[in-house]
């Protein structure tokens, strides 16, 4: 395989092919964001692109999923990127499902009929950033787009059939806006209704604008606790199911489907037990149960650390599970 840079991939495609068809991010301003500094933006030649699928052909039987790399592999012409997927079909005809990173600058790009049409040739699943609901914090981090086009950017790719995994960053407000942040970007999440939500801690990477902003005292980061205090914010303001924290970079593990009810109770002291109903209720290191068959895992270090600072974490739909991630 051909491989050029940083290559980053979702944690759910961790067994999947990693077909890079692009280098990088055609945005790659958002002052949060290290993954590509210093790359500069291509799209990888047609022979390089095959020549790697006919190498998955011959050396890749155990996958059953591919994903195309880099961060927006959607701004590919439609000509090109129908070949692409054809060519796995083709090729690799037990691959069952293929994943993208999607912004919303490759999603207006393709009208409703070509998604459609990705979709109908084994695309599958597409990865969206929001990181925030708050129009003003989105302006700040340079996203490139406010909530309306998200919103609407989203619901165009569930439309074409594609389904919707929406990552959230705790944390990008800071602690002035902590709380906007977090009940902006659940109205935005219930509008959008994606079929996954990945609640992520921010991290601070070196060398970004956002890290020079807090070395110089304009940014303050939430501590911890702060940053978990705006989930079940977030999820109060969600009203359609979906999964959360699916990344490592969290502090505590995380999985339900949102509706408006609490059912369920953490201590803000992390020598206190667990409570609730699930079968494991008061241990530290468990599955914790909830009523209709969705679960919360809490893990040993996360309590030990008191990285729970929440009273509650809302969810109460059955659904199936599988990991932390879409399946």
């Amino acid at each position: 395989m051909h491989y050029e840079g940083n290559i980053i991939r979702p944690p759910s495609e961790a067994d999947s092919i990693l077909l890079q068809v692009t280098v990088g991010c055609s945005h790659n301003k958002c002052t949060f964001c290290g993954a590509y500094k210093g790359e500069r933006f291509k799209i990888k030649p047609d022979e390089i692109i095959m020549a790697d699928i006919a190498f998955a052909a011959r050396y890749a039987r155990r996958q059953r999923r591919v994903f195309l790399c880099d961060g927006d592999a959607l701004i590919v012409p439609q000509k090109r990127l129908v070949a692409i997927l054809e060519a796995i079909r083709r090729q690799l005809p037990w691959i069952e499902r293929v994943g993208v990173y999607a912004n919303t600058k490759g999603l207006a790009m393709k009208s409703a009929a070509e998604l459609a049409e990705l979709n109908s040739l084994g695309l599958g699943i597409a990865y969206m950033g929001l990181e925030s609901g708050d129009d003003q914090t989105l302006q700040a981090v340079h996203k490139g787009a406010d909530s309306q086009r998200m919103i609407v950017m989203g619901r165009k790719a569930r439309a074409a059939g594609i389904k919707l995994s929406v990552t959230a960053l705790l944390g990008l407000a800071g602690v002035e806006r902590s709380t906007v942040h977090a009940e902006a970007t659940g109205r935005v999440l219930s509008a959008i209704d994606p079929e996954y939500v990945g609640a992520l801690s921010l991290m601070l990477i070196p060398g970004t604008p956002l890290h020079e902003d807090y070395r110089q005292g304009r940014f303050v980061v939430p501590e911890p606790m702060g940053l978990l205090a705006e989930l079940p914010i977030a999820a109060g303001s969600r009203a359609a199911h979906a999964r959360t924290a699916h990344h490592d970079c969290r502090y505590a593990s995380v999985q339900g489907s949102f509706s408006r009810q609490p059912c369920f109770e953490l201590p803000a002291d992390p020598g206190s037990p667990a409570r609730g109903p699930g079968p494991h209720a008061g241990a530290h290191r468990c599955r914790l149960g909830w009523p209709g068959g969705a679960e919360t895992r809490v893990s040993q270090s996360a309590l030990a650390g008191g990285c729970i600072p929440f009273q509650t974490i809302v969810s109460s739909r059955s659904m199936p599970w599988s990991a932390y991630s879409p399946p």
